[in-house]
């Protein structure tokens, strides 16, 4: 039995539909001559950051720029697939002079969107939508959508514990996932040899130990080790520490199927790493958040996210008791709340009181043998 309506998705244009800022570097470099070129990573926050980014906002102020904004590269295609899923509505903000090019715009690149859904403004926290998607970090914040999600971008980077996705693929598995939320008496997923499991938790949940109590008591898994730029993560056991250059190097070569940031500090993984423990017959288990666990769905079959719960005083104490700094330890504390809502979306959801009872709940839930995993 499915929910009796559609979901609605209100989507925002600049950086998500249209090219924005890409553009406007683009019109910059050639215009200034910059040496080296003007790059996107340079716009690490959005607004004026006192650099030399800044000259790109001398382009984002005439009707030919907003006339000529090419069109995303898959956006046309996304749109198609997003209107058979959900109902669409546009919001925008853009200068009162400029409202009727957008309109336009939108119209001609996007004809499955009615007119009557295209909505020019900047408070986008009013506007009453099961789902919003922007790349705009304060519209994510501010909104009261059940599911705000990020399209991660160099300048919302910063964005800690937020519904995240790094591309339209991602972002429509989710709208998936979301959508089977809904339904009433779920299929009962099982772990088929091999597969993939996924521990998704806020900071302090005790997901770490949840997968070292797996893997202790199973050869059957084996870790999947991300690359972090997190300095108080150990090189090795769960993570390659790696320099912010050379995280960004990898990432700019395609090595990454899954980025995400969280405290400040970037994390990603390499499909070829799951597949080399696939291949070897074993199961993949790995600590992500939404964000990964949402590529791992996108870009393989048969995985199963388990979010972890923990009482929320506990998580707290957790958090606090960590070996990082208070910046760090802020921002994770900022992110629990928003992370509960994840639960909502993941396969299982298991309560943490120790790691011993959370594992064979686990094994139990995945309907695994526990003799076989957990003794």
């Amino acid at each position: 039995m499915k929910r009796s309506f559609r979901l609605s998705t209100a989507l925002d244009v600049d950086d998500l539909l249209l090219e924005c800022i890409p553009y406007a570097i683009k019109l910059a470099n050639e215009k200034y001559n910059f040496e080296p070129p003007l790059s996107i990573h340079e716009v690490n926050r959005w607004g004026k950051t006192g650099t030399r980014a800044d000259v790109i906002f001398e382009f984002m102020d005439s009707p030919e720029f907003f006339e000529n904004q090419p069109t995303m590269k898959g956006a046309r295609e996304f749109v198609k697939k997003l209107s058979q899923m959900t109902e669409i509505f546009i919001t925008t903000a853009v200068w009162p002079e400029y409202m009727t090019i957008r309109h336009q715009r939108i119209l001609k690149e996007f004809p499955e969107i009615p007119s009557d859904h295209i909505l020019i403004g900047s408070r986008k926290d009013k506007i009453d939508v099961d789902i919003l998607f922007d790349d705009g970090m304060h519209n994510v914040e501010r909104s009261n959508a059940a599911y705000p999600i990020l399209l991660r971008r160099p300048w919302n980077n910063e964005a800690t514990g937020k519904m995240a996705v790094n591309n339209y693929d991602e972002f429509l598995k989710l709208v998936e996932v979301i959508a089977n939320s809904y339904s009433v008496g779920p299929d009962r997923l099982t772990l088929d040899d091999p597969g993939i499991v996924v521990l998704v938790g806020p900071s302090g949940s005790g997901k770490n130990d949840i997968a070292r109590e797996l893997l202790s008591k199973s050869d059957a898994f084996v870790k999947l080790v991300s690359y972090t730029t997190d300095p108080s993560k150990k090189n090795g056991e769960w993570y390659h520490l790696v320099g912010e250059d050379e995280f960004r190097k990898m990432a700019d070569n395609g090595e990454f199927f899954e980025i995400t940031t969280y405290a400040h500090h970037a994390y990603g993984s390499r499909k070829e790493d799951v597949e080399a423990i696939l291949s070897s017959g074993k199961n993949v288990l790995t600590v992500m958040d939404i964000c990964g666990a949402m590529a791992l769905k996108t870009n393989f079959p048969n995985v199963i996210t388990v979010y972890v719960e923990r009482d929320q005083k506990e998580l707290f104490l957790s958090v606090l008791e960590k070996d990082c700094s208070n910046n760090d330890k802020v921002n994770r504390l900022i992110s629990i709340q928003t992370e509960t809502r994840n639960a909502q979306i993941c396969d299982y959801t298991v309560k943490f009181d120790n790691a011993e009872n959370a594992c064979r709940l686990i094994c139990g839930q995945l309907n695994v043998q526990p003799d076989k995993f957990c003794s």
